[in-house]
């Protein structure tokens, strides 16, 4: 498992007056330190250490989003009143509703 393809983020926490490392695959995890570098350095040891100890203890480790395969679809509910005016939108600019909804999505 390459601990390198795992997602990370640093980002400051106005609570903690610090920054915050943050794994997207281990949302549980998070490592607070005075600088993004610090935060990022702490955050992927923390990780590395749960890998270490999941994989000892015969337990799943989550593979990183970037290894993962992704088909481009996925269903969302909406009430039958906004499928409908979506359904007329997309109608307006002449398109499907999958293409009407695919581009407000990627605003």
């Amino acid at each position: 498992m390459n601990l390198d393809h795992y997602t990370y983020r640093v980002t400051w926490s106005p609570e903690d007056g610090e920054h915050v490392g943050l794994c997207v695959e281990f949302p549980s995890l998070s490592w607070l330190a005075p600088s993004p570098e610090e935060a990022l350095f702490g955050i992927r040891q923390v990780v590395s250490a749960s890998v270490r100890d999941m994989q000892e203890n015969g337990e799943n480790v989550p593979r990183p989003m970037a290894d993962r395969e992704y088909s481009g679809k996925f269903q969302v509910r909406v009430p039958p009143a906004m499928h409908r005016e979506l359904s007329m939108k997309a109608a307006e600019e002449g398109v499907s509703l999958n293409r009407f909804i695919s581009s407000k999505l990627a605003v």
